[in-house]
């Protein structure tokens, strides 16, 4: 009686990957791709979903009071179109001025540092006076301020030979306040028909994850903005009663920079006290600069950012920067806008994802 041989045994193969994991890596492969082959068209609809994310919490705020859905919107609607206008209108011609003024002034104010600076240098430490000759470089500067001052007909002539461009530009104009309109009219009823398309399997998680990002974003986003605004005005105010040239221009780059602790301040008192010094002439003219930028310290951590912030961030200050460095450099300005919550959200995965793995038998073992 003859044994049947036993086949050979085959190798075992690894698992492919599961048909789910699969269809969502592709499914954000391809996201990604379109987001970056969409950039400048997708730029004013996000800028517009910023704008009503900002306005629904308002919204929301107004119908707990018995304010219809409609008359809400249409407030809300309304101061965000009168602060966009505001800005424009006002503000931004303000800042131009005051930065057209500042350089028609910095050949004088080099020609002072030539003056006060070279002879000092030369009997402390022997430096020739000739190395540190500005004349070169204020001619340089007071041309460029004439190009300034001719930038805005430059513009309009451009605009004027560039049709492409005017449609554009008026197109983003007039798309960004009628698209904010309609996502705030419906932004609760898209909130929840995205969530009932969720598989659901991972509605939860995905539900609980989405909580904790709107924590996040919501509390950078609408308490951060508006401490950067309110120490744009407590710098500008501030430097402008103690008489300090370009006041507006400094207190506003020292309030748009402030999303990270403490950059708004350094920033704000390094370039208020060279222009003070370069103003007054004198070191005593330090001491009202830093009044102003401490009192606004003062407030921002006291009372701005405890009530309008607190603790909730949950994103270190460099991941902030970071983040909206890495965002401007992949996609520009739209990068900038998403950036942001970008970040915000692959902090709530990770945090997710390292309290599953303390958890895990990976780790206790």
């Amino acid at each position: 009686m003859t044994l049947e041989t036993q086949p050979a045994s085959l190798p075992i193969k690894p698992p492919d990957t599961p048909p789910r994991a699969r269809f969502w890596l592709i499914v954000v492969a391809i996201s990604a791709f379109l987001l970056y082959l969409l950039a400048p068209v997708l730029t004013p609809f996000l800028f517009a979903a910023l704008l009503a994310y900002l306005g629904d919490p308002l919204i929301d705020r107004l119908e707990a009071h018995k304010l219809s859905r409609s008359w809400a919107v249409s407030l809300v609607f309304g101061i965000i179109v009168f602060g966009l206008l505001l800005l424009l209108l006002l503000i931004i011609p303000m800042l131009t001025h005051q930065f057209k003024d500042l350089l028609q002034r910095l050949p004088d104010y080099l020609g002072d540092i030539n003056t006060s600076l070279s002879p000092w240098l030369r009997d402390a430490f022997g430096i020739d006076p000739n190395l540190l000759d500005f004349s070169q470089l204020r001619t340089e500067l007071r041309n460029y301020a004439d190009e300034i001052g001719n930038l805005a007909v430059d513009l309009l002539h451009s605009f004027r030979e560039s049709s492409s461009a005017i449609f554009t530009w008026l197109a983003d104009l007039v798309l960004i306040p009628v698209v904010t309109f309609y996502l705030l009219r419906d932004w609760d009823l898209l909130v929840a028909q995205i969530r009932a398309l969720l598989p659901r399997h991972i509605e939860p998680t995905v539900n609980t994850l989405a909580r904790e990002s709107d924590q996040v974003i919501g509390a950078f986003l609408r308490g951060q903005f508006v401490v950067m605004g309110a120490l744009a005005v407590i710098y500008s105010t501030g430097l402008a009663v103690i008489g300090l040239q370009s006041s507006l221009l400094i207190g506003m780059l020292a309030g748009l920079v402030s999303f990270v602790p403490y950059l708004g301040l350094i920033t704000g008192i390094g370039v208020a006290s060279i222009v003070a010094i370069l103003q007054y002439h004198s070191l005593l003219s330090l001491v009202p600069v830093l009044i102003v930028f401490g009192v606004g310290q003062l407030i921002s951590d006291f009372v701005l950012t405890p009530k309008l912030v607190g603790d909730r961030i949950g994103l270190h200050p460099v991941a902030v920067l970071f983040a909206v460095l890495t965002g401007g450099h992949l996609f520009g300005f739209f990068g900038i806008l998403l950036g942001l919550p970008v970040a915000a959200v692959i902090a709530v995965i990770l945090r997710h994802g390292h309290d599953e793995y303390l958890k895990s038998a990976f780790y206790s073992d």
